[in-house]
Protein backbone atom coordinates (compact mmCIF):
# COMPACT_ATOMS: atom_id res chain seq x y z
CA UNK A 1 0.00 0.00 0.00
CA UNK A 2 1.23 3.51 -0.80
CA UNK A 3 2.38 5.46 2.24
CA UNK A 4 0.78 8.93 2.60
CA UNK A 5 2.25 11.85 4.52
CA UNK A 6 -0.51 13.08 6.87
CA UNK A 7 0.92 16.61 6.68
CA UNK A 8 0.49 16.79 2.90
CA UNK A 9 -2.41 18.78 1.37
CA UNK A 10 -5.70 16.92 0.96
CA UNK A 11 -5.50 16.73 -2.87
CA UNK A 12 -1.98 15.25 -2.69
CA UNK A 13 -3.07 12.63 -0.14
CA UNK A 14 -6.04 11.62 -2.28
CA UNK A 15 -3.85 11.33 -5.38
CA UNK A 16 -1.29 9.24 -3.50
CA UNK A 17 -3.97 6.88 -2.22
CA UNK A 18 -5.40 6.45 -5.72
CA UNK A 19 -2.00 5.82 -7.32
CA UNK A 20 -1.28 2.14 -8.10
CA UNK A 21 1.32 0.51 -5.90
CA UNK A 22 4.40 -0.61 -7.81
CA UNK A 23 5.95 -3.78 -6.57
CA UNK A 24 9.70 -4.04 -6.51
CA UNK A 25 11.01 -6.84 -8.70
CA UNK A 26 11.74 -10.11 -6.92
CA UNK A 27 15.32 -10.98 -6.06
CA UNK A 28 15.43 -13.57 -8.84
CA UNK A 29 14.17 -11.12 -11.47
CA UNK A 30 16.59 -8.41 -10.27
CA UNK A 31 19.50 -10.86 -10.40
CA UNK A 32 18.52 -11.97 -13.90
CA UNK A 33 18.49 -8.35 -15.05
CA UNK A 34 21.93 -7.83 -13.56
CA UNK A 35 23.34 -10.90 -15.30
CA UNK A 36 21.90 -9.69 -18.60
CA UNK A 37 23.37 -6.24 -17.97
CA UNK A 38 26.79 -7.83 -17.48
CA UNK A 39 26.69 -9.08 -21.07
CA UNK A 40 26.25 -5.50 -22.40
CA UNK A 41 23.45 -6.41 -24.85
CA UNK A 42 23.26 -2.97 -26.45
CA UNK A 43 26.99 -2.79 -27.10
CA UNK A 44 27.16 -6.37 -28.34
CA UNK A 45 24.30 -5.80 -30.76
CA UNK A 46 26.97 -4.20 -32.97
CA UNK A 47 29.01 -7.42 -32.69
CA UNK A 48 26.05 -9.41 -34.01
CA UNK A 49 25.41 -6.94 -36.81
CA UNK A 50 29.01 -7.07 -38.04
CA UNK A 51 29.06 -10.87 -37.71
CA UNK A 52 25.89 -11.06 -39.81
CA UNK A 53 27.46 -8.73 -42.39
CA UNK A 54 30.54 -10.95 -42.58
CA UNK A 55 28.32 -14.01 -43.03
CA UNK A 56 26.17 -12.34 -45.69
CA UNK A 57 29.22 -11.12 -47.60
CA UNK A 58 30.74 -14.61 -47.42
CA UNK A 59 27.57 -16.20 -48.75
CA UNK A 60 27.33 -13.53 -51.44
CA UNK A 61 24.64 -13.80 -54.10
CA UNK A 62 24.12 -17.53 -53.45
CA UNK A 63 20.88 -18.49 -51.72
CA UNK A 64 21.23 -19.49 -48.09
CA UNK A 65 21.81 -23.21 -48.29
CA UNK A 66 21.91 -23.72 -44.51
CA UNK A 67 19.96 -21.03 -42.65
CA UNK A 68 20.52 -22.80 -39.31
CA UNK A 69 24.24 -22.23 -39.75
CA UNK A 70 23.63 -18.50 -39.74
CA UNK A 71 21.49 -18.79 -36.60
CA UNK A 72 24.05 -20.91 -34.75
CA UNK A 73 26.83 -18.54 -35.84
CA UNK A 74 25.02 -15.52 -34.42
CA UNK A 75 24.02 -17.26 -31.17
CA UNK A 76 27.52 -18.64 -30.62
CA UNK A 77 29.05 -15.25 -31.32
CA UNK A 78 26.57 -13.59 -28.95
CA UNK A 79 27.53 -16.00 -26.16
CA UNK A 80 31.26 -15.36 -26.68
CA UNK A 81 30.74 -11.59 -26.88
CA UNK A 82 28.68 -11.69 -23.70
CA UNK A 83 31.41 -13.69 -21.99
CA UNK A 84 33.98 -11.08 -22.98
CA UNK A 85 31.85 -8.29 -21.54
CA UNK A 86 31.33 -10.18 -18.28
CA UNK A 87 35.05 -10.89 -17.84
CA UNK A 88 35.89 -7.31 -18.77
CA UNK A 89 33.63 -6.00 -16.01
CA UNK A 90 34.97 -8.59 -13.57
CA UNK A 91 38.51 -7.28 -14.14
CA UNK A 92 37.44 -3.62 -14.03
CA UNK A 93 35.02 -3.74 -11.10
CA UNK A 94 37.28 -1.60 -8.87
CA UNK A 95 38.00 0.95 -11.60
CA UNK A 96 34.34 1.14 -12.58
CA UNK A 97 33.49 2.36 -9.06
CA UNK A 98 35.47 5.53 -9.77
CA UNK A 99 33.56 6.63 -12.89
CA UNK A 100 30.01 7.97 -12.77
CA UNK A 101 28.96 6.28 -16.01
CA UNK A 102 30.03 2.81 -14.76
CA UNK A 103 29.60 3.01 -10.97
CA UNK A 104 26.05 1.63 -11.15
CA UNK A 105 27.03 -1.58 -12.94
CA UNK A 106 26.18 -4.81 -11.06
CA UNK A 107 29.72 -5.54 -9.83
CA UNK A 108 30.90 -2.09 -8.66
CA UNK A 109 27.46 -1.56 -7.11
CA UNK A 110 27.88 -4.93 -5.34
CA UNK A 111 24.56 -6.32 -6.58
CA UNK A 112 26.34 -9.46 -7.77
CA UNK A 113 29.24 -11.36 -6.26
CA UNK A 114 32.45 -11.30 -8.34
CA UNK A 115 32.78 -15.10 -8.09
CA UNK A 116 29.28 -15.57 -9.54
CA UNK A 117 30.05 -13.18 -12.41
CA UNK A 118 33.32 -14.98 -13.17
CA UNK A 119 31.56 -18.36 -13.30
CA UNK A 120 28.83 -16.87 -15.50
CA UNK A 121 31.39 -15.52 -17.95
CA UNK A 122 33.23 -18.84 -18.12
CA UNK A 123 30.01 -20.76 -18.83
CA UNK A 124 29.04 -18.34 -21.60
CA UNK A 125 32.48 -18.70 -23.19
CA UNK A 126 32.33 -22.51 -23.16
CA UNK A 127 28.82 -22.58 -24.59
CA UNK A 128 29.67 -20.05 -27.30
CA UNK A 129 32.80 -21.83 -28.51
CA UNK A 130 31.00 -25.19 -28.42
CA UNK A 131 28.08 -23.85 -30.46
CA UNK A 132 30.33 -22.41 -33.13
CA UNK A 133 32.46 -25.56 -33.28
CA UNK A 134 29.73 -28.19 -33.52
CA UNK A 135 26.32 -26.62 -34.21
CA UNK A 136 27.64 -24.01 -36.67
CA UNK A 137 30.14 -26.65 -37.83
CA UNK A 138 32.93 -24.08 -38.07
CA UNK A 139 35.99 -24.71 -35.88
CA UNK A 140 37.65 -21.76 -37.64
CA UNK A 141 34.86 -19.41 -36.59
CA UNK A 142 35.08 -20.82 -33.05
CA UNK A 143 38.83 -20.18 -33.00
CA UNK A 144 38.37 -16.56 -34.10
CA UNK A 145 35.62 -16.03 -31.52
CA UNK A 146 37.85 -17.47 -28.80
CA UNK A 147 40.71 -15.21 -29.93
CA UNK A 148 38.32 -12.25 -29.78
CA UNK A 149 37.35 -13.16 -26.21
CA UNK A 150 40.93 -13.61 -25.03
CA UNK A 151 42.20 -10.44 -26.71
CA UNK A 152 39.40 -8.35 -25.25
CA UNK A 153 39.30 -9.74 -21.72
CA UNK A 154 42.91 -10.74 -21.05
CA UNK A 155 44.96 -8.37 -23.22
CA UNK A 156 43.01 -5.16 -23.81
CA UNK A 157 41.38 -4.92 -20.37
CA UNK A 158 44.60 -4.95 -18.27
CA UNK A 159 46.43 -2.88 -20.90
CA UNK A 160 43.92 -0.02 -20.42
CA UNK A 161 45.52 0.83 -17.07
CA UNK A 162 49.04 0.88 -18.52
CA UNK A 163 49.11 2.71 -21.84
CA UNK A 164 46.98 4.66 -24.30
CA UNK A 165 48.02 2.14 -26.96
CA UNK A 166 45.32 -0.07 -25.44
CA UNK A 167 42.91 1.71 -27.78
CA UNK A 168 44.69 0.11 -30.74
CA UNK A 169 44.71 -3.28 -29.05
CA UNK A 170 41.03 -2.99 -28.15
CA UNK A 171 40.15 -2.31 -31.77
CA UNK A 172 41.36 -5.80 -32.71
CA UNK A 173 38.64 -7.79 -30.91
CA UNK A 174 36.14 -5.17 -32.03
CA UNK A 175 37.07 -5.84 -35.65
CA UNK A 176 37.14 -9.65 -35.53
CA UNK A 177 33.36 -10.42 -35.57
CA UNK A 178 33.04 -9.95 -39.37
CA UNK A 179 35.73 -12.60 -39.74
CA UNK A 180 33.69 -14.96 -37.54
CA UNK A 181 30.76 -14.60 -39.93
CA UNK A 182 32.99 -14.85 -42.99
CA UNK A 183 34.68 -18.02 -41.69
CA UNK A 184 31.33 -19.62 -40.85
CA UNK A 185 30.02 -18.88 -44.37
CA UNK A 186 33.11 -19.81 -46.39
CA UNK A 187 35.14 -22.10 -44.16
CA UNK A 188 38.25 -20.03 -44.88
CA UNK A 189 39.84 -16.59 -44.64
CA UNK A 190 41.09 -14.46 -47.51
CA UNK A 191 41.74 -10.85 -48.47
CA UNK A 192 38.04 -10.09 -48.80
CA UNK A 193 37.34 -11.17 -45.24
CA UNK A 194 40.30 -9.23 -43.91
CA UNK A 195 39.02 -6.15 -45.74
CA UNK A 196 35.95 -6.26 -43.50
CA UNK A 197 38.22 -6.63 -40.48
CA UNK A 198 40.28 -3.61 -41.54
CA UNK A 199 37.18 -1.49 -42.10
CA UNK A 200 35.90 -2.20 -38.60
CA UNK A 201 39.35 -1.68 -37.06
CA UNK A 202 39.82 1.77 -38.56
CA UNK A 203 36.21 2.84 -37.90
CA UNK A 204 36.66 2.25 -34.17
CA UNK A 205 39.58 4.63 -33.78
CA UNK A 206 37.86 8.02 -34.31
CA UNK A 207 34.78 6.60 -32.57
CA UNK A 208 36.71 5.71 -29.39
CA UNK A 209 38.91 8.81 -29.50
CA UNK A 210 35.77 10.97 -29.48
CA UNK A 211 34.47 9.09 -26.44
CA UNK A 212 37.82 9.48 -24.72
CA UNK A 213 37.70 13.22 -25.28
CA UNK A 214 34.34 14.01 -23.68
CA UNK A 215 34.91 11.49 -20.87
CA UNK A 216 38.53 12.52 -20.28
CA UNK A 217 37.90 13.73 -16.71
CA UNK A 218 36.35 10.42 -15.68
CA UNK A 219 39.17 8.44 -17.30
CA UNK A 220 41.69 10.60 -15.45
CA UNK A 221 39.90 10.02 -12.14
CA UNK A 222 39.94 6.26 -12.75
CA UNK A 223 43.63 6.30 -13.68
CA UNK A 224 43.06 5.09 -17.25
CA UNK A 225 45.69 6.78 -19.47
CA UNK A 226 43.76 7.26 -22.70
CA UNK A 227 45.27 9.77 -25.12
CA UNK A 228 42.96 12.61 -24.07
CA UNK A 229 43.98 12.37 -20.38
CA UNK A 230 47.50 13.60 -21.04
CA UNK A 231 46.42 15.97 -23.82
CA UNK A 232 45.60 19.25 -22.06
CA UNK A 233 44.92 21.26 -25.24
CA UNK A 234 43.26 18.46 -27.19
CA UNK A 235 45.63 18.99 -30.11
CA UNK A 236 46.92 15.39 -30.25
CA UNK A 237 43.49 13.85 -29.77
CA UNK A 238 41.94 16.11 -32.40
CA UNK A 239 44.72 15.37 -34.88
CA UNK A 240 44.29 11.64 -34.24
CA UNK A 241 40.51 11.80 -34.80
CA UNK A 242 41.07 13.63 -38.09
CA UNK A 243 43.89 11.32 -39.23
CA UNK A 244 41.94 8.13 -38.58
CA UNK A 245 38.85 9.58 -40.28
CA UNK A 246 40.96 10.33 -43.35
CA UNK A 247 42.35 6.78 -43.30
CA UNK A 248 38.81 5.40 -42.99
CA UNK A 249 37.69 6.85 -46.33
CA UNK A 250 40.01 4.77 -48.58
CA UNK A 251 39.54 1.80 -46.27
CA UNK A 252 35.79 1.79 -46.91
CA UNK A 253 36.52 1.79 -50.66
CA UNK A 254 38.63 -1.40 -50.51
CA UNK A 255 35.65 -3.76 -50.97
CA UNK A 256 35.06 -2.11 -54.34
CA UNK A 257 38.67 -2.65 -55.39
CA UNK A 258 38.28 -6.37 -54.64
CA UNK A 259 35.04 -6.61 -56.61
CA UNK A 260 32.92 -7.29 -53.53
CA UNK A 261 30.47 -4.44 -54.10
CA UNK A 262 29.11 -2.26 -56.87
CA UNK A 263 28.90 1.48 -57.56
CA UNK A 264 26.01 2.12 -55.16
CA UNK A 265 28.09 1.17 -52.15
CA UNK A 266 31.12 3.10 -53.40
CA UNK A 267 29.07 6.28 -53.81
CA UNK A 268 27.58 5.98 -50.31
CA UNK A 269 30.98 5.20 -48.79
CA UNK A 270 32.50 8.23 -50.49
CA UNK A 271 29.78 10.59 -49.24
CA UNK A 272 29.87 9.25 -45.68
CA UNK A 273 33.66 9.38 -45.62
CA UNK A 274 33.80 13.01 -46.72
CA UNK A 275 31.15 14.04 -44.18
CA UNK A 276 33.04 12.29 -41.37
CA UNK A 277 36.25 14.06 -42.34
CA UNK A 278 34.42 17.39 -42.07
CA UNK A 279 33.12 16.53 -38.58
CA UNK A 280 36.56 15.30 -37.53
CA UNK A 281 38.19 18.48 -38.83
CA UNK A 282 35.75 20.55 -36.78
CA UNK A 283 36.55 18.48 -33.69
CA UNK A 284 40.29 18.92 -34.31
CA UNK A 285 39.98 22.69 -34.68
CA UNK A 286 37.34 23.46 -32.04
CA UNK A 287 38.44 20.84 -29.45
CA UNK A 288 35.14 20.99 -27.63
CA UNK A 289 32.96 18.29 -26.12
CA UNK A 290 30.16 19.30 -28.47
CA UNK A 291 32.29 18.82 -31.58
CA UNK A 292 33.58 15.46 -30.31
CA UNK A 293 30.05 14.29 -29.54
CA UNK A 294 28.94 15.30 -33.03
CA UNK A 295 31.68 13.15 -34.53
CA UNK A 296 30.84 10.31 -32.15
CA UNK A 297 27.16 10.28 -33.08
CA UNK A 298 27.97 10.45 -36.77
CA UNK A 299 30.15 7.35 -36.50
CA UNK A 300 27.23 5.55 -34.85
CA UNK A 301 24.82 6.59 -37.61
CA UNK A 302 27.15 6.10 -40.57
CA UNK A 303 28.32 2.55 -39.80
CA UNK A 304 24.95 0.76 -40.07
CA UNK A 305 24.22 2.74 -43.24
CA UNK A 306 27.54 1.70 -44.74
CA UNK A 307 27.19 -1.97 -43.77
CA UNK A 308 23.54 -2.09 -44.84
CA UNK A 309 24.30 -0.70 -48.27
CA UNK A 310 27.25 -3.10 -48.56
CA UNK A 311 25.04 -6.15 -48.00
CA UNK A 312 22.31 -4.84 -50.31
CA UNK A 313 24.79 -4.03 -53.07
CA UNK A 314 26.77 -7.27 -52.77
CA UNK A 315 24.21 -9.90 -51.79
CA UNK A 316 20.57 -8.80 -51.99
CA UNK A 317 20.55 -6.68 -55.16
CA UNK A 318 22.29 -9.32 -57.36
CA UNK A 319 19.76 -11.96 -56.22
CA UNK A 320 16.88 -9.61 -56.99
CA UNK A 321 18.23 -8.74 -60.44
CA UNK A 322 18.82 -12.42 -61.24
CA UNK A 323 15.30 -13.46 -60.23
Amino acid sequence: MTRVDARAPVHERLAAQAAPTRRAPSAAVAAMRDYIELTKPRLNSLVLVTTAVGYAMGVGARPFEAPLTAVHTLVGTALCAGAGSVLNQWFERDTDRLMARTANRPLPDRRLAPSAALLFGAVLAILGVAQLTWLAASPLAALIAFATLITYALVYTPMKRISSTATLIGAVPGALPPLIGWAAATGSLDARGFTLFLLMFVWQMPHFLAIAWFYRDEYALAGIPVMSVGDQTGARTGAAMLSWSMILLPTTLLPGMLGMVGPIYLLVALVLGVVQIVFAAQAAVQRTDRAARRLFFFTIISLPILLGVMVVDAAILPRWLAS
